[in-house]
């Protein structure tokens, strides 16, 4: 038996049933990847930007002829010999010799103090002693007398003419004279010592120069007291200050971790601010031996190997220790960067360099800083790229913009 032959019913579509619900894995993925997009579009608005800062390569420092630099360090020329000239006594200034930038010699008159009342203590002084000389003469005069007058006495006595008792009288007056004699020269000497005294004092008011030099300032004027100790606001303690020129020297603080790189006799090229290319060769003299606590230094005094008028006390200098091509280990060289480079941070000095496009704090240790420049000794290597300008709270792994010069 064969099977029904389809018909036009079998073909309709039934429409009385519901759509069925779109997935719901759908509904997760579409609300992921607008969750993503806000991520994204978040990260994007508030990421870090990038701070832009100005950099230099720090360079390595360089070196002349077959010597090299072991140390570089900053001091001041001064005087070996100078002195602030004052007076041994308190008195009126009645006249100043000297102007300054004058050459004085040793022993040159440079003022003289108001000498009225010295002079007549001193011509009393003189009175008295010619006065006590007068007598000494008198004395004697009589001592002889009475000496001679003993003997007469003696010789009567001896022939039963004269009497004990004038031999006694006699011979009680000689001894009497002579006392006196005694006592009046010993009068007679101090009287002689008031005058020398006295001379000493109007000594004392002339003001002399200790030694040869140049009068570097004045200090006092004709009319104003001067006293050796200061006693009053309106009281001068000197005359004026002269400096030995033949005893210039260079007189640095040297920072104790680098002493061992100092030595007696060493050589050592000095600079003076004021002739940037003037370079003078010099040597160490000294290192004193002591440091200082507060500073953590060492005194070093260098000597100029031959001075020239150009170099004046208190001058700035810059000085670089130089050691000979292979007289000694080789020292790693310092790198100079920018003074603006050098940052405080905790009380160390720091730097901070670009590496991988963020900002890396650096510990440095400056050996000498210039008008310009600063010479690092480590912590630095030639050739890096430190920050000289940026905003004053970059810190390190903050995200940095070079810009170059």
């Amino acid at each position: 038996m064969s099977s029904p032959k389809p018909s036009l019913d079998d073909l309709r579509i039934e429409r009385s049933g519901k759509p069925d619900a779109p997935p719901r894995l759908l509904l997760v993925a579409v609300a992921v990847g607008i969750a993503a997009v806000i991520a994204v579009a978040f990260w994007w608005l508030t990421r870090p930007k990038a701070v832009e800062v100005h950099t230099v390569i720090a360079r390595e420092a360089a070196s002349t002829g077959g010597d090299r630099t072991v140390l570089n360090a900053s001091g001041y020329v001064t005087a070996r010999r100078a002195a602030t000239v004052s007076s041994k006594i308190t008195g009126k200034v009645t006249e100043v010799l000297v102007e300054e930038g004058m050459s004085v010699k040793d022993g040159q008159i440079l003022a003289r103090l108001d000498d009225t009342n010295v002079k007549a203590s001193l011509h009393l002084a003189r009175a008295q002693w010619e006065s006590a000389q007068s007598a000494l003469e008198e004395i004697r005069v009589r001592l002889k007398e009475a000496e001679q007058e003993l003997q007469r006495q003696t010789d009567l006595a001896r022939g039963k003419v004269a009497t004990q008792a004038d031999y006694d009288h006699a011979s009680a007056a000689a001894l009497a004279y002579k006392a006196r004699l005694e006592q009046q020269q010993a009068d007679a000497t101090v009287a002689e010592r008031t005058v020398a005294i006295w001379q000493q004092q109007l000594e004392d008011t002339i003001i002399r120069a200790p030694f040869a030099g140049i009068v570097t300032s004045k200090n006092a004027q004709p009319g104003e007291m001067i006293s050796p100790m200061s006693s009053g606001g309106f009281t001068r303690t000197g005359i004026c200050t002269i400096v030995d020129m033949e005893s210039l020297e260079i007189e640095i603080d040297v920072n104790e971790s680098y002493i061992n790189r100092v030595q007696p006799g060493q050589p050592v090229e000095a600079t003076l601010d004021a002739y940037a290319d003037w370079k003078i060769p010099c040597k160490v003299i000294a290192i004193i031996p002591t440091a200082d606590r507060d500073k953590s230094t060492v005194k070093v005094r260098v000597s100029f190997d031959k001075l020239d008028p150009r170099i004046l006390p208190e001058m700035a200098v810059k000085v670089a220790f130089r050691e000979t091509a292979g007289s000694a280990p080789a020292v790693v060289r310092p790198v100079l960067v920018p003074k603006a480079a050098i940052r405080q941070q905790d009380g160390r000095d720091v730097v901070l360099v670009v590496q991988g496009g963020r900002a890396e704090r650096r510990a440095v240790t400056v050996a000498s800083t210039s008008a310009n420049e600063t010479e690092i000794s480590a912590g630095l290597a030639a050739g890096e790229r430190v920050v000289v300008e940026g905003p004053g709270d970059l810190t390190d792994g903050t995200i940095v913009k070079e810009n170059k010069p």
